[in-house]
């Protein structure tokens, strides 16, 4: 039975969990998550992870599955969503792909053909000496192609380019490119005027430092000290900050909501330059049977075809 997928995207704090939770129990079938931090095991609270309650509802996968001191890579988030979306035992129902991870989400929507070179960070810190300007020359060398999608000041995909090129002998420009699924997708979208998403990151780090956000990111530091990578994070680097002396706590809380709203700005402008993705306005009295709706006819199409 070929496999059918239906993406929940859009910008952070707009309510996709909940929207998906809904869906999946109305489509009696499970979520895979598209978020690269929900992948780590015990940053829950600053990364707007699902409720234990919320996880006992609906089957979910994708999350959890990395310690906090590994690293996912795009081609390891890929070989195991593609593994689940092609199970039978999970597939009998039509798939929810739900997150904010433009780039996992385009992975599997879009075929993505990622080299699968593991970063080192010995060559890179190596490469980092020469500079960026001379990085470039070299990547204009090996890989001129690569440098038409490359900008001259963006250090890290051209060490990532230059990374693969060591690795493997050849460009990345040609070893990536698409190879799309035949498999049906649907992708709804979720947005929110600005004004309104900003009053909604305010509710929602509230609600974070209510249940235990400030403690959360100490237990974490204590655990695997100060500068492990996630601790640089949205949402634990402002309070890690402050646990630190270095702003107070209201200050943390400010900076927090301005970098979320910054953050979501920058998911908006990502979703929105994909003409296939379907928009919803999460603000409608009557979302969820829009969004019912559409999937119902989605699957009609199918059904005839």
């Amino acid at each position: 039975m070929s496999p059918i997928l239906i993406v929940i995207c859009g910008a952070t704090a707009t309510g996709k969990t909940g929207l998906a939770i809904e869906l999946a129990q109305k489509l009696n079938t499970v979520i895979l998550s598209a978020d690269s931090r929900l992948v780590y095991q015990e940053f829950n609270i600053g990364t707007a992870k699902p409720s234990q309650e919320e996880l006992e509802l609906v089957p979910h996968y994708l999350i959890d599955i990395c310690h906090p001191t590994e690293i996912l890579t795009l081609a390891d988030y890929q070989e195991k969503a593609q593994n689940l979306i092609n199970t039978p035992e999970i597939n009998q129902s039509p798939l929810l792909l739900v997150g904010g991870t433009g780039l996992y989400i385009k992975s599997i929507t879009k075929g993505l053909k990622i080299p699968r070179v593991s970063p080192d960070y010995e060559l890179r810190s190596q490469l980092e000496l020469l500079g960026q300007n001379q990085l470039y020359a070299f990547l204009t060398q090996v890989d001129p192609i690569a440098t038409k999608k490359i900008h001259s000041n963006d250090q890290t995909r051209t060490l990532r380019a230059l990374e693969v090129y060591y690795v493997t002998g050849k460009p990345i420009s040609e070893q990536q490119g698409e190879h799309p699924p035949n498999y049906p997708i649907l992708q709804i979208g979720l947005e929110c005027e600005p004004e309104q998403l900003q009053k909604r990151i305010e509710i929602r780090t509230n609600k974070m430092i209510k249940l235990g956000l400030v403690e959360e990111v100490e237990f974490l530091a204590k655990k695997y000290g100060w500068n492990l990578p996630l601790l640089n994070t949205l949402g634990y680097a402002e309070f890690k900050q402050y646990l630190q002396d270095e702003i107070s706590l209201s200050e943390a809380k400010e900076l927090t909501i301005l970098h979320t709203r910054q953050f979501a700005k920058r998911q908006r402008t990502w979703f929105r330059a994909y003409p296939e993705i379907e928009w919803f306005n999460v603000n409608s009295d009557d979302l969820f049977k829009q969004v019912w709706r559409r999937i119902q006819d989605f699957l009609s199409q199918i059904t005839e075809n």
